[in-house]
């Protein structure tokens, strides 16, 4: 059932989030639009609002040739624009952003804003992002560090160095040589809580129901650093997050490594801003941090400290509890003991 206040409010503001939940028709005109339609707004009175483009044609209403609500939304379309300018440069990662977009169909500043919106990053940062991917993964079996630097599109080795990290490229080379994590394990309310932490505090939060999967998953996220079991060291942190599960209110504060882009580190401290018993949306937090809500999305799906860092407080854009790392199970039942919590039951 549709919420026709909620349908009129969305297509004066022209919200694109609500594109795929509903169209409108002007009986004037006997054409059907999508919420977004950047046409002359028309009358309260005069608009019919319809679940779905079908219910539109049934009723003897034409679709929109501006904003072809029949086909792929605006947003939808730079997506896959977005998507095709990823390919190319994955081809050519020197390919200047005058070049790509000629080759998009685009201008630079539209393609500039499309872009950041959906991965957080400009076409050149993303561009050197990938090749430092590469590069990491080259440097294992690389016979030496300017190798692995050449194959991978640097000049020379100078600027690996440069860039900020925990770890250097040589250190990388030999898996993490001077590195050591310590992790334990416990059970707790949502089955088997693994919590790793480097000197400067916790790094990964995992939930599960095997032991063995969780120390796997912490290897394959931490492949260049040594792991060292610490039941004793970590048991009163574990101890602190198990409360919090237990009872919401008493939030464990602890220090915590968080590793991720600058752009994933403003999504992860948006998330932590997100009180206990209360949830946002995807495209609300994209909003705030001038972004999209499928690199914010994509952000919360990277979290590596599950419930410190409460990517479990984001729902879809109709409330909805979309995909959760640890199973949307574990998210309902967090949301519910918060928001129990929360009115004092």
């Amino acid at each position: 059932m549709l919420d026709l206040d909620r349908c009129w409010q969305a297509l004066c503001e022209r919200d694109e989030r609500f594109d795929d939940r509903f169209v409108f028709a002007v009986h004037s005109t006997g054409i059907f639009c999508r919420p977004s339609c950047p046409a002359r707004r028309p009358r309260r009175e005069g608009v019919t609002f319809y679940a779905s483009p079908d219910e539109a044609v049934a009723a003897g209403y034409r679709p929109c040739l501006r904003c072809s609500p029949t086909g792929l939304s605006p947003s939808a379309q730079l997506d896959e624009l977005v998507a095709a300018a990823c390919r190319l440069l994955e081809a050519d990662e020197h390919m200047t952003l005058k070049l790509l977009a000629a080759r998009i169909g685009l201008s630079t500043s539209h393609l500039s804003r499309a872009f950041k919106d959906r991965t957080g990053l400009s076409p050149g940062a993303w561009a050197a992002a990938r090749r430092r991917q590469r590069l990491e993964a080259q440097l294992p079996g690389a016979e030496t560090v300017l190798a692995a630097a050449l194959d991978c599109g640097y000049a020379d080795s100078r600027a690996l160095y440069r860039a900020p990290a925990s770890l250097t490229p040589r250190q990388r080379r030999a898996r993490g040589a001077g590195e050591t994590l310590s992790y334990a394990v416990a059970p707790c309310p949502l089955g088997l809580l693994l919590v790793a932490a480097s000197t400067q505090g916790i790094c990964a939060l995992l939930f599960g129901d095997d032991q063995a999967a969780l120390e796997a998953e912490l290897r394959e996220r931490f492949a260049a650093a040594q792991l060292e079991p610490d039941q004793a060291g970590l048991g009163d942190w574990l101890q602190r997050i198990v409360e919090q599960l237990d009872e919401p209110a008493r939030a464990a504060r602890l220090p915590l490594d968080l590793r991720g882009s600058a752009f994933q580190q403003r999504v992860w401290q948006a998330l932590q801003e997100i009180p206990a018993g209360q949830t946002r949306r995807y495209g609300e937090l994209a909003t705030e941090l001038g972004s999209h809500a499928r690199a914010v999305a994509r952000a919360c799906a990277s979290n590596p400290v599950g419930l410190l860092v409460p990517c479990h407080r984001v729902v879809g854009a109709n409330g909805a509890l979309t995909g959760y790392r640890w199973g949307v199970e574990r998210k309902a039942r967090l949301l519910d003991e918060e928001q129990r919590a929360s009115k004092g039951d």
